[in-house]
């Protein structure tokens, strides 16, 4: 075999090399480098998703619409990503459509064995849903065990009433229960591969899920308001924010609100706890050990939804009979820097 004179061997290394290089900084997709807003859509529309550019200067409202001539129904109630494919649920459809990240083209999607899906959660090349089932029964809630090789539900995990949130760490899935349209208090734990379920109990209506640097699991609780026949207020119980041993099972701290105070969102940020009390948002450290006494910024509007990124607090005014608006505010000056339109019926925030 001949060899290639030193300098054309060279030569060719240096064009792989380059390649290679260029390969690993084109673009993947008009969608990169973004922000994604998911809209749970209305009678008013569909479900959709926006995107805004990292420096603001590109708004793009329905892309997967736009992309792929199809809608994707109400209610949208989340997206889960890997690192090529966003997975889209939507709640009323018992659908879960699969698109480029990037691009957003449809490359399949997952039609069967699903019943009122929620949110996913994603672990090497399995899904695992969270399933409503049906709204008039506490006792046949579930959570799906996709193939996302195949898109097929391959199995099922029975469940408490409610399963929402669901997030994995160490072989393991955490799931919250807020309880469908009526009420539940516990935090399933789920092991992956023996598919053993046990419970913790927290404050009524658990929903937000992080895990903080020492790998303890925080929980937001809202508590519930209670009414009688007539819809009037009768009673409340109390809200929460939960720190669990994942070995014991066992709340190591908890923060509770006072008696009709409802948070609904928490982000956990740079070992920082955000957390909302209606319109106003609230911050404390991961290991506080006691709640914020005064707000750090009031956001405009319905806060439905919020994240933070950096010095970035970003929050959504939803509208479920036009546009949104996504309002971003700096934490250091508490000032509102940016407002952009986007989805109908705006609920959730993620970084493309």
């Amino acid at each position: 075999m001949k060899k290639l004179p030193i300098t054309l061997a060279l030569a060719v290394l240096f064009l792989t090399s380059c390649k290679n290089s260029e390969e690993d900084i084109l673009p993947k997709g008009d969608f990169e480098n973004g922000i994604l807003i998911s809209g749970e859509g209305s009678g008013a529309g569909t479900g959709s998703i926006s995107y805004v550019s990292n420096d603001f200067t590109i708004t793009d409202n329905l892309i997967f619409k736009d992309v792929n001539n199809l809608e994707l129904g109400t209610f949208l109630q989340s997206v889960a990503f890997d690192s090529e494919n966003a997975f889209i649920v939507v709640d009323n459809q018992n659908t879960i459509t699969v698109a480029d990240r990037f691009t957003f083209e449809k490359r399949g999607e997952i039609t069967t064995d699903l019943s009122t899906p929620r949110f996913m959660a994603i672990a090497g090349n399995k899904g695992y849903v969270t399933n409503w089932g049906s709204t008039a029964s506490a006792t046949d809630d579930f959570i799906a065990v996709v193939d996302l090789l195949t898109l097929t539900v391959e199995s099922t995990i029975p469940v408490g009433n409610g399963p929402e949130r669901i997030i994995e760490r160490d072989n393991k899935l955490y799931v919250s229960h807020k309880g469908a349209f009526t009420t539940n208090n516990i935090i399933s734990v789920i092991d992956i591969t023996s598919k053993e379920v046990k419970e913790v109990t927290v404050k009524d209506n658990p929903d937000e899920m992080y895990f903080n640097s020492a790998g303890q699991l925080i929980a937001l609780s809202s508590g519930r308001t209670i009414f009688d026949a007539d819809f009037n207020v009768i009673g409340n119980t109390l809200g929460s924010i939960a720190t669990i041993d994942t070995t014991s099972l066992s709340i190591t701290n908890e923060l509770v609100f006072e008696l009709g105070e409802h948070p609904s969102l928490m982000v956990l940020e740079n070992n920082t706890l955000y957390y909302n009390l209606g319109s106003k948002i609230y911050a404390i450290p991961a290991d506080a050990t006691s709640l914020a006494t005064s707000e750090i910024i009031t956001a405009e509007g319905f806060l439905y939804g919020f994240e933070v990124e950096g010095d970035n607090l970003f929050t959504l005014n939803a509208n479920f009979s036009d546009v949104s608006d996504l309002n971003v505010y700096s934490i250091a000056t508490k000032l509102k820097t940016q407002t952009k339109e986007v989805a109908l019926g705006a609920s959730k925030i993620y970084f493309n």
